[in-house]
């Protein structure tokens, strides 16, 4: 029997790539035979990126390119393309928040930014659909091909602070089950589209939210641990297996799913 996890070969393409969740993902992915093109705007950070993959033993590139900017999005595909010939994986690990899309303790809803809600909504949720809708034909030609979305848990409930980033996850996670739906009816079988819903990590986005100057957690971080069943954040490279199904043969009839990895921080609250 074949080895379903066998990710050899694989050409895939990684949004976000230079964040703390994106690098890690795209390293584990490397040193598993796949070709990895990572994706972002600080190319010192992307080119360090692929150095360390590279002296790992792993393929990898990067490419400068911002996920808002459709015509960009398309002239790296094309680079891909010309490149590697095909494009197996999309993983839409863009994305972030802004200060003014937040509701702190202190404030409250009127004290919300419209400008910069919108910001984190099309960041998250348009920073997805313009790389799928540029990546998936190529998929399409081949007549196979796999798209991971970055959901979240303030996706699952409310969230205090977090209402412009909600807002967005919530769409993602809809727009996984639309996009799961509109590929097998229209495009076959061969195209999966699923999304990972990762609890709390450590990143440069939250890492003054949850954790103070030393090191400890903050109100929130400690808030997180408690209700949190294994008590700790995650680590990065926890997500990597989750993924590594998803976008494997492993997964050939998961499509729609989106993919808890929290510790149990989600059903705890259920």
């Amino acid at each position: 029997m074949n080895n379903l996890f066998d990710i050899r070969d694989y050409v895939v393409v990684i949004t976000g790539g230079t964040g703390v969740l994106g690098r890690c993902i795209g390293k584990y992915l490397a040193l598993n035979g796949a070709k990895v093109v990572l994706l972002g705007r600080k190319e010192e950070v992307g080119a360090a990126i692929v150095d360390d993959i590279c002296k790992a033993g792993g393929v990898a590139s990067f490419m400068r390119c911002d996920v808002m900017d459709q015509q960009a999005v398309q002239q790296v595909c094309d680079q891909v393309l010309e490149k590697y010939g095909k494009v197996d994986t999309l993983l839409n690990a863009a994305g972030g928040n802004q200060k003014g899309a937040t509701i702190g303790p202190d404030q409250n809803f009127f004290d919300l930014d419209p400008e910069q809600f919108q910001r984190v909504l099309n960041l998250n949720l348009v920073g997805t659909v313009i790389p799928t809708q540029v990546f998936l034909k190529p998929m399409v030609a081949q007549g196979k091909g796999s798209i991971i979305n970055f959901s979240s848990m303030a996706a699952f409930r409310p969230i205090t602070r977090v209402c412009g980033y909600a807002a967005a996850k919530a769409g993602i996670s809809n727009f996984t089950a639309f996009m799961a739906t509109e590929c097998a009816r229209k495009f076959g079988e061969g195209i999966r589209v699923n999304a990972i819903a990762p609890g709390f990590f450590i990143t440069e986005q939250n890492r003054t939210l949850l954790t103070n100057p030393d090191g400890s957690y903050t109100q929130r971080g400690n808030d997180v641990i408690r209700q949190t069943p294994f008590g700790r954040m995650g680590e990065p490279d926890e997500l990597c297996g989750t993924i590594h199904y998803l976008m494997s043969d492993a997964a050939k009839f998961v499509t729609g799913t989106v993919a808890v990895v929290d510790g149990g921080f989600n059903c705890l609250s259920m």
